[in-house]
């Protein structure tokens, strides 16, 4: 059984251009994927800022991305960051969120998502806060659909580090005071889990009284550390009976749209395939079936280079292997071969999880 799938543009860093998004999306929506939510995190109008209204360009863009995923038959979603309005929900600041929330209506979407990721979250009774605000995103947006992402999002004992500890009982506690109807985000044991298993997946459920939607952070190559390497093998630990235990499965992507498509093709393959599923094989027909030939050989040939030694190791000047690499996709007409150019040119690179705000 395959769940719904779909792709949260969630990550740090350059969001992607508009059209390059539509063509990606038009894609996916072929491979099997029924939902996409924006929430870039350089969206400071969804974030930081987010009690300001979009400036009319963006706005208007994001009006045409509900547009397009309207005729393609994809569920459109916005992910809404009300930073740290949890320390204080009264007053001008439950107002200026409710007009938050209708102004996202009226670009048209399908589904709210209320995210609470990546701030910090100390507080004794952050569980509570938290589904107030949610509740009160339920009723009054249109979307048939709300969700949410707790501050602690995954069992990794790093967002207690960075975030502070989280307390006690948060999880239970949030699942106890949510509308059953309002689905919760998940990342797994880690922030960037390597594995879902339905054993933790069982517990999680049990905890939150519902089945979690993951948010999985592959391909994603977000930071200073990942963005110095481009995610493309197929997914692994993601075995088909996982499905009995989410009510859905959304990755969160890399910063190469175009790229991203190749793992995202794995990923459905391994639901439909089950036992018969073999990640590099299946990312070997999908590159060929998205990149076309020579292409789809060259990032086979370069995988080790691309995605294992990254950016650094390949080195610089005339003679390295990243102007040797260069060469080798500038040559091609292509939008995945423009991105590996980009790529090893630097520009993806991030240099720290800040945000454009």
């Amino acid at each position: 059984m395959t769940p719904e799938l779909g792709l949260i543009e969630g990550y740090f860093g350059r969001p992607w251009p508009h059209e390059a998004r539509k063509q990606v999306l038009t894609r996916l929506r072929a491979l099997g994927y029924g939902f996409f939510h924006f929430a870039p995190k350089a969206d400071a109008f969804l974030r930081r800022r987010w009690r300001e209204p979009h400036p009319d360009a963006a706005l208007a863009e994001l009006a045409d991305l509900s547009a397009h995923c309207r005729r393609l038959g994809l569920r459109f979603g916005v992910g809404l960051s009300p930073y740290e309005l949890y320390r204080d929900f009264s007053g001008d600041a439950r107002r200026a969120f409710v007009d938050k929330v209708r102004s996202l209506d009226a670009i048209g979407i399908d589904d709210l998502a209320i995210l609470f990721d990546d701030t910090h979250g100390d507080l004794p009774d952050l569980a509570a806060r938290e589904a107030e605000i949610a509740h009160t995103a339920q009723a009054h947006t249109r979307a048939s659909r709300v969700l949410m992402c707790p501050t602690y999002y995954s069992d990794d004992r790093m967002l207690d580090i960075v975030f502070g500890p989280r307390p006690s009982g948060y999880l239970q506690d949030l699942g106890r005071r949510l509308d059953p109807a309002i689905g919760v985000y998940w990342t797994g044991e880690e922030i960037c889990a390597r594995e879902f298993t339905p054993g933790h997946l069982k517990r999680v459920a049990e905890s939150l009284g519902r089945k979690p939607t993951l948010w999985d952070n592959y391909p994603v190559n977000d930071g200073p550390l990942m963005s110095r390497h481009l995610h493309l093998r197929g997914f692994t630990g993601r075995r088909p009976g996982i499905a009995d235990h989410i009510a859905g499965h959304a990755i969160n992507p890399a910063l190469q749209p175009h790229l991203s498509l190749i793992p995202a093709a794995t990923l459905a393959a391994g639901y439909r395939e089950g036992d018969g599923y073999a990640y590099r094989s299946a990312f070997r027909e999908a590159a060929r079936s998205l990149a076309g030939e020579p292409l789809a050989t060259m990032l086979e040939e370069d995988l080790h280079a691309l995605q294992d030694r990254g950016f650094d190791a390949l080195g610089e000047g005339s003679q390295s292997d990243r102007s040797r690499l260069r060469a080798r996709y500038a040559a091609l007409d292509h939008p995945m071969a423009a991105e590996v150019v980009r790529w090893l040119d630097g520009a993806d690179t991030v240099d720290g999880w800040v945000e454009q705000a």
